[in-house]
């Protein structure tokens, strides 16, 4: 079946469901997903293992049961996202904290705002440039398929974030958008080469993780923020801004990058269940020489 028939017979219908009955199909995949086939799930119980060794068995099955459960909400959540108003995004992810934000706007300041999968980060992504002053840009890798590439383009593009592909990064950072912007990075994306990479102990695990983040806020010396989702029940959701570096070049080196990734390694053992725990994270070894 082609990506265009996928999205408009299956996909784009999908989408306009309540939430109520989108939660009762997410109830069915999950039969699906984790009883059936099984997605995965030699990979979660892996990472979940590693990540907590001082867990047994049974609690690493019930907590990959818990995943499973709120990853298939995920699923129909992200569908919900081609169709989704500006009032319902308001009203399921509630921002915290945006006094920082707007301080920085209007001191005239460019941002860099850090986050990880955890919770909801797509429906954050929807929803921040309703919430916030800034021109929101967000770095992301193109997918392969470029019909759902244009859609899901355009989808989170509709409210005002724009999308900026890895490999255009510095122009975007150069670029005048004709006022303050804030340039948002998933920091616990598994690096692909060695290059630009910094290695440290995350959930217990010798971790690669990406420098971006940290390497322009030094170029251009722009504040850096941390933005945590929490799950406050079925669909709704809070978003907070942190102030972590207002002077990044005055840090030394790795600092921002390993404070990032230790604010989503304090998010993760809150709520275990809540990061994405299907992700290759841990596929790539530290080079010996």
């Amino acid at each position: 079946m082609g990506s265009k028939i996928i999205f408009y017979t299956i996909l784009k219908p999908i989408s306009y469901l309540p939430f109520r009955v989108l939660y009762l199909l997410s109830d069915f995949i999950f039969i699906l997903v984790y009883q059936l086939v099984g997605y995965r799930k030699k990979v979660v119980l892996e990472n979940m293992r590693n990540s907590f060794p001082e867990k047994s068995e049974e609690e690493v099955a019930q907590l990959a049961k818990k995943f499973y459960r709120h990853f298939c909400d995920l699923v129909v959540e992200s569908v919900k996202g081609f169709s989704i108003t500006r009032k319902q995004l308001i009203k399921r992810m509630v921002f915290e904290n945006t006094e920082v934000v707007q301080k920085l706007f209007d001191d005239g300041r460019d941002i860099i705002v850090a986050g990880g999968h955890y919770n909801n980060w797509e429906l954050c992504g929807f929803a921040v440039p309703v919430s916030i002053p800034h021109t929101c840009i967000g770095i992301y890798a193109p997918l392969s398929d470029r019909f759902f590439d244009k859609v899901m383009k355009k989808s989170r593009e509709k409210y005002g974030l724009v999308l900026c592909p890895m490999k255009k990064t510095k122009a975007y950072f150069e670029a005048d958008f004709g006022q303050p912007k804030a340039t948002f990075f998933i920091a616990d994306q598994s690096p692909a080469r060695s290059k630009n990479v910094h290695w440290m102990d995350f959930l217990n695990q010798d971790t690669p993780v990406f420098t971006g983040a940290e390497r322009y806020a030094k170029m251009y010396n722009q504040p850096l923020l941390f933005l945590g989702v929490t799950k406050l029940k079925r669909g709704y959701y809070t978003a907070r801004f942190e102030l972590l570096f207002d002077k990044p070049n005055e840090t030394q080196e790795h600092e921002i990058t390993e404070k990032i990734n230790r604010k989503i390694e304090q998010q993760i053992l809150t709520s275990e269940e809540f990061w994405l725990w299907t992700h290759r994270r841990w596929k790539r070894k530290r080079e010996t020489s």
